[in-house]
């Protein structure tokens, strides 16, 4: 009878390798909602610099 290879080693690169990228995309979505609220704040600066007679 045959022993079972130890595969903890792959498990856990796997694991790992899983919450890296989880965790790149959350940073990465954290940066983009950064980005947006900067933009709103641009355009909302943009809009409220317009002479009266342009609305």
């Amino acid at each position: 009878m045959e022993n079972t290879p130890d595969t903890s080693t792959y498990m856990i690169a796997g694991f790992a390798v899983s919450f890296i990228t989880m965790g790149i995309y959350i940073v990465s979505l954290y940066i983009r909602s950064l980005n947006l609220k900067r933009d709103i704040e641009t355009l909302e600066s943009m809009q409220d610099e317009k002479p009266k007679s342009q609305k």
